[in-house]
């Protein structure tokens, strides 16, 4: 990949992710309260829906922008002489190699946010410092591997079925899609593997809002799982399943639409 290339990679996929994750905050708190293990009221109902933004505003960009220049260089390494039949593997290797990277900025960030999501009245900045004296860097990581465990089984699906979708699309029309065609297929493809991975987005909130300590706090995501459906069954794991698919539908929508068009004004 050529170093332009790369800079419209890292520029794109980072206006991108702050688009989103602005634009969708309220409906990322909702959900985050539907999983809580406090319950939702408890955990603030609809009060204070923007709590924790300042978190996800200074760690969206760095975090998509990882993820995109890993993704675009891993693809572009895997690409060359593979046949077009190994074309959604490539996919699916790049997507969860730019996971892995990306999680190592976005998990300090998710759990400052989530933790400041389930109580409304304490500061970032005091949830940060709290975190830090108590559980030191370490705890900034807690849900580290749940959260790398969620992102690789929904980037599996998203970015094969996303890239699939506009190459049928391309083909049906004659020539490559537009970048309000591209957002199309990202928010269909993105609510598709929003639903199917809601059961470890479960888990994942369990153990990063977990009290020092505890089972869950363990970081075992099997445990937490199982903890679910042992007190709340089906219900439980899926939790919070409509407002994480509506927020990762137009979430792919507004990501990767805005994703495309930004490359494509940079390149």
């Amino acid at each position: 990949m050529e170093p332009r290339e790369s800079w419209a990679a890292l520029a794109a996929g980072g206006v991108a992710g702050v688009c989103v994750d602005l634009i969708l905050f309220p409906l990322d708190t909702v959900k985050t309260r539907l999983q809580s293990p406090q319950g939702f009221r408890k955990a603030g109902g609809f009060r204070g829906i923007y709590a924790g933004v300042p978190s996800a505003a200074i760690g969206s960009f760095p975090n998509a922008a990882a993820f995109f220049v890993t993704y675009e260089y891993v693809k572009s390494v895997l690409h060359r002489g593979s046949t077009p039949y190994l074309t959604p593997v490539t996919h699916m290797v790049a997507a969860s190699f730019g996971e892995v990277v990306a999680c190592l900025i976005r998990v300090p960030s998710e759990v400052i946010k989530q933790r400041a999501q389930v109580s409304p009245s304490s500061s970032t900045f005091r949830i940060l410092s709290h975190t830090l004296y108590h559980e030191g860097i370490q705890g900034l990581y807690r849900g580290y591997k749940s959260t790398v465990l969620r992102e690789i089984p929904f980037s599996l699906v998203q970015f094969p079925l996303w890239e699939s979708l506009k190459d049928l699309w391309s083909w049906k029309q004659g020539h490559v899609v537009d970048s309000w065609q591209s957002a199309v297929c990202g928010a269909f493809a993105g609510g598709f593997a929003a639903a199917v991975t809601t059961p470890l987005d479960v888990a994942k909130t369990r153990i990063m809002l977990a009290k020092a300590g505890s089972t869950n706090a363990s970081g075992n995501v099997l445990a937490a799982l199982g903890g679910i459906w042992r007190t709340q069954g089906l219900s439980g794991l899926f939790a919070g399943v409509v407002p994480r698919m509506t927020a990762i539908s137009l979430g792919g929508f507004i990501f990767l639409g805005t994703y495309e068009k930004t490359r494509q004004l940079l390149l």
